[in-house]
């Protein structure tokens, strides 16, 4: 019968991207014995590169002790261990290389992917701060003194705990969940939406309704001072705001001029590039674009009340607010299925947002327009694929408003 072998895998980075590192444990999946640890310094990469990178580095250790051993792979990124399973999309070209490389030394289909709680993971992950610690590696294949870390909280090799208390309870091997947040009894991760709204321009200080027909205002000076604002709030997530939320690894944005320009200045902060998304552009208020709440109602009375508080009623050749909302659910159910464990930045507009908000709580649309969206204000949706998501935070202005 073949050798059975565990390998556990992780990676960090104190940035995304910043200074990153790996750690990788192979153990004998019969006895918990840790037969190799590895662990490296990457310099400036991202969470996601680190982890790959630990994966590839456990791999090699591995096949290096048996080639012909059956291999377990346990992680704590949902998003590695779907990308292998072949069931979430592999976007990225760092990521594209390193898996590629995976695909050199195994094949996918013969490996057992298992996700585990991140604190079922703690020994590769201790070997990751290490090398961030240290900015240096680690190799170490010595068995004949027993472990070198301490073994798994399951070390049979069956990649399971029994949970029979609540999240957050030490006794069910799950972390705990921060105070306030939804209330959820199973370990999956959602992929996080951190909805940010462009900065101001003529028509915000107008407020006339801009919409979708055409490209827009550009941001004034004010709202680009708002979007620089909003930047430094986003780059704050995951590491002093919301800990618990990954680091964003994406920016999507709506095609209008003042949505491509906040995009520009939040991409150049995180150091990410800008993926354009029509799904994501504010409503098309047909024969009212441009106009002010005044010149609407003198013109057409009556009926932008309901436009606003029934949600689907359409202005004259334009868009209802539940037509937005259906528009937006299609970019939740995108997201979702491009993998969880991560968070996509959006850069939207009032009516597109309030309309996420509002698709995400189940809220009726003639309720969204109750929701105050400011310019360059940061709101974070948190999507699970069962639809109970989170909101976990609702229009948090940037600094400088």
């Amino acid at each position: 019968m073949p050798r059975r072998l565990v390998v556990e895998a992780d990676g960090g980075s104190r940035g995304n991207p910043g200074p990153a590192g790996y750690g990788a444990v192979v153990r004998d999946a019969d006895t918990g014995t840790v037969l190799a640890e590895r662990a490296n310094f990457l310099g400036v990469a991202t969470n996601n590169v680190a982890e790959y990178s630990g994966l590839v580095a456990g791999l090699r250790a591995a096949l290096a002790i048996d080639p012909a051993a059956r291999l377990e792979v346990r992680m704590d990124s949902q998003l590695v261990i779907e990308q292998m399973r072949g069931t979430w999309k592999i976007k990225h070209a760092d990521m594209r290389r390193l898996a590629d490389e995976v695909h050199t030394l195994v094949d996918p289909a013969d490996v057992t992917w298992t996700w585990v709680p991140r604190a079922q993971n703690a020994a590769a992950d201790r070997l990751a701060n290490l090398a961030m610690d240290r900015e240096s590696g680690l190799v170490t294949d010595d068995a004949s003194t027993g472990p070198l870390t301490p073994p798994s909280t399951d070390p049979t090799g069956s990649g399971t705990q029994s949970a029979t208390t609540g999240a957050g309870d030490p006794g069910s091997g799950r972390a705990p969940r921060p105070s306030g947040a939804g209330v959820r009894f199973d370990e999956e991760k959602p992929v996080t939406v951190v909805l940010v709204r462009h900065g101001q321009t003529a028509m915000t200080v107008s407020r006339g309704y801009s919409g979708s027909s055409e490209p827009g205002p550009p941001l004034d000076e004010r709202g680009q001072q708002q979007a620089r604002a909003a930047a430094v709030l986003v780059d704050r997530i995951g590491h002093d705001l919301w800990g618990d939320i990954e680091y964003p690894s994406e920016i999507i944005a709506s095609p209008m001029v003042r949505t491509q320009q906040t995009a520009g200045i939040i991409a150049e902060r995180l150091k990410l590039s800008v993926e354009t998304v029509d799904l994501v552009k504010e409503a098309d208020f047909g024969e009212w674009q441009g106009l002010t709440a005044e010149q609407i109602e003198e013109r057409w009375p009556g009926e932008l009340e309901p436009w606003h508080t029934r949600g689907d009623v359409p202005p004259p050749g334009g868009e209802s607010i539940a037509d937005v909302g259906v528009r937006l659910q299609h970019v939740f159910d995108d997201l979702i299925a491009e993998g969880r464990g991560r968070t996509v930045v959006v850069v939207s507009h009032a009516v597109a947002i309030r309309a996420a908000l509002g698709v995400a709580m189940g809220a009726q649309p003639g309720s969204w327009s109750q929701l105050r969206v400011a310019p360059a204000s940061v709101s974070i949706v948190r999507l699970f694929a069962d639809k109970r998501h989170e909101i976990a935070v609702v229009g948090v202005p940037s600094e400088g408003w």
